[in-house]
């Protein structure tokens, strides 16, 4: 996935490009956040204000994804 305005952080080592890649998550995710710059991202946020770096079960809006949160834990 390449876009015009491609967060700097969605690349290999990203919590939401793993889970998009094994098909837990919707794509609104990626297109919502990811493909917009990291716009509103908490994540994105978190990690360039603060040094955080949020668990892969975290998503870009700062809600925890149950299902994420089960298929991380399991890996």
């Amino acid at each position: 996935m390449k876009g015009k305005n491609l967060c700097r952080w969605y690349n290999g080592t990203s919590g939401m490009k793993r889970a998009f890649d094994a098909g837990l998550l919707d794509r609104k995710w990626i297109d919502d956040y990811c493909m917009n710059g990291g716009l509103n991202c908490i994540r994105k946020q978190r990690f360039e204000q603060e040094g955080y770096v949020s668990p892969d079960y975290v998503l870009p809006n700062g809600e925890v994804d149950e299902k994420l949160k089960a298929w991380v834990t399991r890996r």
